[in-house]
Protein backbone atom coordinates (compact mmCIF):
# COMPACT_ATOMS: atom_id res chain seq x y z
CA UNK A 1 0.00 0.00 0.00
CA UNK A 2 3.33 2.49 0.80
CA UNK A 3 3.73 2.27 -3.16
CA UNK A 4 0.34 2.70 -4.47
CA UNK A 5 -0.21 5.69 -1.93
CA UNK A 6 2.83 7.58 -2.88
CA UNK A 7 2.18 6.70 -6.91
CA UNK A 8 -1.35 7.65 -6.60
CA UNK A 9 -0.81 10.89 -4.73
CA UNK A 10 1.57 11.88 -7.00
CA UNK A 11 -1.26 11.12 -9.65
CA UNK A 12 -3.45 13.47 -7.97
CA UNK A 13 -5.77 9.88 -7.57
CA UNK A 14 -7.40 9.20 -4.20
CA UNK A 15 -5.63 7.07 -2.22
CA UNK A 16 -8.40 4.89 -1.78
CA UNK A 17 -8.45 4.01 -5.47
CA UNK A 18 -5.72 1.78 -4.25
CA UNK A 19 -8.73 -1.11 -2.91
CA UNK A 20 -9.19 -1.56 -6.76
CA UNK A 21 -6.21 -3.66 -6.77
CA UNK A 22 -7.21 -5.60 -4.06
CA UNK A 23 -10.24 -6.77 -5.97
CA UNK A 24 -8.58 -7.02 -9.42
CA UNK A 25 -5.92 -9.18 -7.96
CA UNK A 26 -5.90 -9.89 -3.82
CA UNK A 27 -2.43 -7.91 -4.55
CA UNK A 28 -0.96 -10.86 -6.67
CA UNK A 29 1.65 -9.34 -8.71
CA UNK A 30 1.60 -12.44 -11.04
CA UNK A 31 -2.15 -12.94 -11.50
CA UNK A 32 -3.49 -13.96 -14.55
CA UNK A 33 -7.13 -13.50 -15.42
CA UNK A 34 -9.11 -15.96 -17.68
CA UNK A 35 -9.34 -12.99 -20.11
CA UNK A 36 -5.45 -12.68 -19.89
CA UNK A 37 -5.25 -9.84 -17.35
CA UNK A 38 -2.01 -9.64 -15.71
CA UNK A 39 -0.64 -7.96 -12.74
CA UNK A 40 -1.88 -6.37 -9.27
CA UNK A 41 -3.62 -4.22 -11.34
CA UNK A 42 -5.14 -6.66 -14.16
CA UNK A 43 -3.74 -4.69 -17.06
CA UNK A 44 -4.74 -6.40 -20.28
CA UNK A 45 -1.59 -6.22 -23.15
CA UNK A 46 -2.92 -3.88 -25.46
CA UNK A 47 -3.48 -1.24 -22.81
CA UNK A 48 -0.11 -2.29 -21.06
CA UNK A 49 1.60 -1.46 -24.33
CA UNK A 50 -0.42 1.37 -24.86
CA UNK A 51 1.00 3.16 -21.78
CA UNK A 52 4.41 1.47 -22.42
CA UNK A 53 4.79 -1.24 -20.49
CA UNK A 54 6.84 -4.12 -21.54
CA UNK A 55 5.00 -7.10 -22.46
CA UNK A 56 7.26 -9.34 -24.55
CA UNK A 57 8.96 -13.03 -24.55
CA UNK A 58 10.21 -13.67 -20.76
CA UNK A 59 9.64 -9.80 -19.90
CA UNK A 60 5.66 -8.48 -18.48
CA UNK A 61 5.65 -5.66 -16.67
CA UNK A 62 2.43 -5.39 -15.28
CA UNK A 63 3.58 -7.82 -13.10
CA UNK A 64 6.10 -5.17 -11.68
CA UNK A 65 4.42 -3.47 -8.96
CA UNK A 66 5.73 0.13 -8.68
CA UNK A 67 5.22 0.45 -12.99
CA UNK A 68 2.06 -1.20 -13.32
CA UNK A 69 0.46 1.24 -10.69
CA UNK A 70 1.96 3.93 -12.69
CA UNK A 71 0.21 2.80 -15.38
CA UNK A 72 -2.99 2.14 -13.73
CA UNK A 73 -2.90 6.09 -12.06
CA UNK A 74 -2.87 7.57 -15.63
CA UNK A 75 -5.54 4.72 -16.39
CA UNK A 76 -7.43 6.12 -13.60
CA UNK A 77 -6.93 9.70 -14.30
CA UNK A 78 -7.57 9.65 -18.27
CA UNK A 79 -11.30 7.65 -17.24
CA UNK A 80 -11.93 10.66 -14.22
CA UNK A 81 -11.33 12.88 -17.04
CA UNK A 82 -13.90 11.88 -19.13
CA UNK A 83 -16.77 10.39 -16.57
CA UNK A 84 -15.87 12.78 -13.70
CA UNK A 85 -17.41 10.46 -11.21
CA UNK A 86 -15.32 7.37 -9.56
CA UNK A 87 -17.60 5.10 -9.21
CA UNK A 88 -17.91 4.98 -13.47
CA UNK A 89 -14.08 5.02 -13.08
CA UNK A 90 -14.66 2.21 -11.51
CA UNK A 91 -16.91 0.67 -13.41
CA UNK A 92 -14.76 1.50 -16.79
CA UNK A 93 -11.38 0.28 -15.74
CA UNK A 94 -13.90 -3.38 -15.73
CA UNK A 95 -15.47 -2.81 -18.61
CA UNK A 96 -14.14 -0.61 -20.63
CA UNK A 97 -15.01 3.37 -21.27
CA UNK A 98 -17.00 1.97 -24.35
CA UNK A 99 -19.51 0.00 -21.87
CA UNK A 100 -19.98 2.71 -19.52
CA UNK A 101 -20.85 5.00 -22.52
CA UNK A 102 -23.16 2.73 -23.95
CA UNK A 103 -24.70 2.51 -20.38
CA UNK A 104 -25.24 6.66 -19.89
CA UNK A 105 -26.49 6.83 -23.47
CA UNK A 106 -29.07 4.18 -22.87
CA UNK A 107 -30.38 5.02 -19.15
CA UNK A 108 -29.83 9.04 -20.19
CA UNK A 109 -27.99 8.96 -16.67
CA UNK A 110 -24.49 9.70 -15.46
CA UNK A 111 -25.37 8.09 -12.10
CA UNK A 112 -24.19 4.30 -11.42
CA UNK A 113 -27.30 3.73 -9.90
CA UNK A 114 -29.24 4.73 -12.27
CA UNK A 115 -27.28 2.72 -15.61
CA UNK A 116 -25.85 -0.06 -13.57
CA UNK A 117 -28.28 -2.31 -15.07
CA UNK A 118 -26.90 -1.44 -18.60
CA UNK A 119 -23.45 -2.85 -17.37
CA UNK A 120 -22.54 -6.05 -17.19
CA UNK A 121 -23.49 -7.83 -14.42
CA UNK A 122 -20.10 -8.46 -13.72
CA UNK A 123 -18.79 -5.10 -13.68
CA UNK A 124 -22.04 -4.02 -11.54
CA UNK A 125 -20.69 -6.85 -9.02
CA UNK A 126 -17.26 -5.48 -9.38
CA UNK A 127 -18.16 -1.53 -8.06
CA UNK A 128 -19.72 -3.06 -5.17
CA UNK A 129 -16.66 -5.22 -4.67
CA UNK A 130 -14.68 -1.95 -4.82
CA UNK A 131 -17.13 -0.26 -1.92
CA UNK A 132 -17.67 -2.70 0.16
CA UNK A 133 -13.37 -3.58 0.36
CA UNK A 134 -13.32 0.72 0.49
CA UNK A 135 -15.34 0.50 3.73
CA UNK A 136 -13.98 -3.04 5.23
CA UNK A 137 -10.38 -0.97 4.50
CA UNK A 138 -11.34 2.30 6.35
CA UNK A 139 -14.05 1.81 8.28
CA UNK A 140 -16.63 3.73 5.98
CA UNK A 141 -17.27 5.21 2.56
CA UNK A 142 -15.24 8.33 1.48
CA UNK A 143 -15.25 10.22 -1.89
CA UNK A 144 -14.77 6.83 -4.41
CA UNK A 145 -17.79 5.53 -3.11
CA UNK A 146 -20.37 8.28 -3.95
CA UNK A 147 -21.53 9.21 -7.37
CA UNK A 148 -20.23 12.36 -8.57
CA UNK A 149 -23.53 14.02 -7.50
CA UNK A 150 -23.22 12.90 -3.77
CA UNK A 151 -19.75 14.61 -3.83
CA UNK A 152 -20.81 17.90 -4.99
CA UNK A 153 -24.41 17.44 -2.03
CA UNK A 154 -21.41 16.33 0.44
CA UNK A 155 -19.14 19.22 -0.36
CA UNK A 156 -22.21 21.55 -0.08
CA UNK A 157 -23.10 20.72 2.63
CA UNK A 158 -19.81 20.99 4.48
CA UNK A 159 -19.44 24.29 2.92
CA UNK A 160 -22.31 25.45 4.14
CA UNK A 161 -21.91 23.76 8.06
CA UNK A 162 -18.48 25.79 7.60
CA UNK A 163 -20.10 29.17 6.61
CA UNK A 164 -22.98 28.77 9.65
CA UNK A 165 -20.24 27.75 12.21
CA UNK A 166 -20.39 30.37 15.09
CA UNK A 167 -17.22 32.03 15.01
CA UNK A 168 -14.56 32.22 17.98
CA UNK A 169 -13.81 35.54 19.67
CA UNK A 170 -10.59 36.57 19.19
CA UNK A 171 -9.01 38.01 22.72
CA UNK A 172 -7.36 41.03 23.27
Amino acid sequence: FNIYDKILSQNNIPVPLKYLSVIESSLQGGLVSYKGAVGPWQLMPDEANRYGLKVSGGLDERTDFIKSTETAAQILKKLYAEFGDWLLVVAAYNAGAGAVRNAINKSGSRDFYDLQYNLPEETRNHVKKFIGTHYIFEGGGGYTTMTAAETKQYEATIASLKNNAPQKEIEN
